[in-house]
């Protein structure tokens, strides 16, 4: 007779109860599914009583596909050196490929397989977050999760291939690799030698619309993770959220939080989530907000090998979003002023509101969106500085006082003074006085006649 130590069962062998036995089977459509009462989203709550249940029958509407390691194993040349994409908390990821009649009801198709590492960071809690959440959301700024694995002590995530690779890479260059007959060819990935601004205001939107979606779903879901790395580009730089592992279900009712051990990554994690460990969807606003400031700047988060004050990203640059002046002065160098410099402040003033300290002053995810998608439309505006033809509105920038008189200083001739070239003296002139509103703002915009109706 079983003593009762031997008979207990871990909490998180009886939520997948068949899919530990059964990690080679089929695809979703082989069984039949299980519908909710309510139509609603599963979470880990709900999933409790799903013990004899494979959890691709469990998720209501999932439509994943279980695999066998062997399976995932051939579809990855036994996930080769040369098939490697990158490493996260999770572990590595593989490209891969699966054929024809591989699973019913699967078209052939790259895909990406991320392995679980047992010595890594996460674990078994954050794989089963990802099929979870992934297994259910379906939104076009969401990656899909193709499948899982879940065989003896495998834990594998199939998700679709998203070719070009993290937003990470594009801005910062690390790990980049480039693609060759579907195989991975160590060196430097073939993709634009800067993102141009468009692109990048069409990612900033993109993975906003995400967030929007996962804060306003029937079940909110506070993402917690959010940073450049986890998101992905597809074949046409669509931006798509990755990486659920740490997501959590929002607080309803009545909570206005949801109190968590502090996790996600150092330089994109919200003050007040760090001191209190209380996470809502403004968290995630305020992980937004630095994405942006990246985007914009070209700047990581945290940067060690930046002078002390550049090292922190927001505390640095969070006080020069309000003035594009200071702005332009910390815009991504490698841009070569090639971007809207109208759009370029705006989309600074929505990065200035979402970093607030204060989480209630930050904007919701939906807000953010409205504010940023207009956006879209400025890109024809003239670029900084003299880069091109000038084409479209033409900017003027109206210097500040202190600016005008050094500008002033630089023009003026020079006298030779003992055999020395010196500058007149200016004399001393009491400084005017300007209002609050002048201080704010020292641009202005002359627009064609026709813009101005």
């Amino acid at each position: 007779m079983r003593s009762r130590k031997q008979t207990k069962t871990p909490a998180w062998r009886s939520l997948l109860g068949g899919c530990l036995g059964g990690g080679g089977g089929g695809g979703a459509g082989d069984k039949q599914r299980k519908v909710r009462p309510g139509g609603g989203r599963l979470s880990f709550t709900d999933l409790s009583g799903a013990a004899e249940q494979d959890l691709s029958v469990s998720l209501v509407g999932s439509n994943l596909h279980v695999f066998s390691v062997a399976e995932l194993r051939a579809a990855t040349r036994g996930f080769v050196s040369g098939n490697f994409l990158g490493e996260g908390g999770f572990g590595p990821v593989y490209k891969g490929f699966v054929g024809e009649g591989v699973k019913k009801g699967l078209k052939p198709q790259a895909i990406a397989v991320k392995l679980w590492d047992p010595e890594g960071a996460q674990g078994h809690k954050e794989w089963l977050a990802e099929v979870i959440f992934l297994g259910q959301l379906r939104h076009p700024n969401l990656v899909k999760l193709v499948g899982y694995c879940c065989e003896d002590e495998h834990r594998l995530l199939v998700y679709e291939y998203m070719e070009h690779g993290s937003l990470e890479n594009h801005l910062f260059k690390r790990d980049c690799r480039r693609f060759q007959n579907g195989l991975v060819i160590r060196g430097i990935q073939e993709i634009p030698a800067v993102l141009p601004w468009s692109t990048r205001l069409n990612i900033a939107v993109g993975a906003a619309k995400g967030l929007s979606f996962l804060h306003d779903a029937e079940k909110p879901v506070i993402y917690r993770d959010f940073k450049a790395s986890n998101i992905l580009l597809d074949s046409n730089y669509k931006a798509k959220l990755s990486d659920f592992g740490l997501a959590k279900d929002g607080p309803e009712g009545d909570d206005t939080h949801v109190s968590t051990r502090v996790m996600g990554t150092h330089g994109y994690a919200a003050p007040e989530y760090i001191m209190t460990g209380h996470l809502t969807a403004k968290s995630d606003v305020y992980s937004f907000g630095v994405v942006l400031l990246e985007i914009l700047t070209g700047r990581r988060s945290v940067d060690k090998t930046r002078p002390t004050r550049e090292q922190n990203l927001v505390d640095f640059a969070r006080p020069c979003l309000k003035d594009p002046l200071r702005l332009a002065r910390i815009m991504d160098p490698a841009l070569e002023g090639q971007y809207s410099a109208r759009a370029a402040h705006q989309a600074a003033l929505v990065a200035y509101r979402c970093l607030s300290g204060s989480a209630k002053n930050r904007p919701d995810m939906s807000a953010v969106v409205e504010a940023l998608e207009p956006l879209l439309k400025l890109t024809d505006d003239v670029p900084l500085g003299p880069v091109g033809p000038v084409v479209g509105p033409v900017v003027l920038f109206v210097a500040a006082p202190e600016e005008e008189k050094k500008q002033e200083q630089q023009r003026a001739p020079r006298k030779v003074v003992d055999g020395r070239r010196r500058r007149p003296m200016s004399p001393k002139v009491s400084p005017r006085k300007r209002s609050a509103a002048q201080k704010e703002e020292f641009w202005v915009w002359h627009l064609p006649a026709e813009q101005k109706a």
